[in-house]
């Protein structure tokens, strides 16, 4: 484990290898777990200011969906998540051309339509963190779903920290990136050397 800041760093985010391959996956991220896609309460009010410019992208079903059940709720632990589709898919997933599952709060993103990217949890992971009042755990979540990314991150030699460099960024900031790639060249070197 690293400590930057307050964050403690699994040693897994500088070693494992990672690049996601969407057209193996096709998104599975958006559809597995046991709950929606984590949000803070200021990415609620995200979420509800970006809705109408993001709808356009959704199916009917999903808009329906959104207008029974709302963007987002509380989950069995407590936890503010995005809605889902049969308690499973995220709904502001759409399906593009080649069959993946994709965000439409991304694409409207993308398209320059508006300012927010997606929730912070969706832009890191398969980094997962959790926060305690005096420190945040960072660590990586290993699903059988991403074997096809830590297939393809093994063939480019990407670490998964410079996979996630741009949502590590905004999560911690770049000073903070800064020293976990310090710390990382550090670690890769004695490894190195051994």
């Amino acid at each position: 484990m690293l400590e930057i800041g307050r964050a403690i760093v699994s040693l897994d985010i500088i070693e494992k290898y990672f690049l996601c391959d969407l057209m193996q996956c096709k998104g599975a991220c958006c559809v597995e777990g046991d709950s929606g896609a984590p949000v803070t309460v200021e990415e609620t009010k995200k979420l509800e200011e970006v809705y109408p410019k993001v709808k356009k992208y959704l199916s009917e079903r999903n808009n329906r969906l959104i207008l029974k059940q709302g963007l987002y709720f509380t989950d069995n632990d407590g936890d503010l998540v995005t809605s889902l589709v049969g308690n499973k898919e995220c709904v502001f997933t759409f399906r593009d051309k080649n069959g993946i599952l994709k965000c439409s709060i991304e694409k409207a993103f993308l398209n320059g339509e508006i300012d927010f990217r997606k929730p912070v949890s969706c832009h890191l992971f398969p980094i997962r963190i959790t926060e305690y009042k005096r420190f945040d755990a960072v660590n990586y979540e290993k699903l059988d779903i991403c074997k096809p990314g830590r297939k393809c991150g093994a063939s480019e030699k990407l670490p998964l920290y410079k996979f996630l460099r741009e949502p590590l960024i905004r999560k911690y900031g770049k000073e903070w990136y800064e020293q976990l790639e310090i710390a990382a060249e550090y670690l890769t070197a004695k490894k190195d050397q051994t």
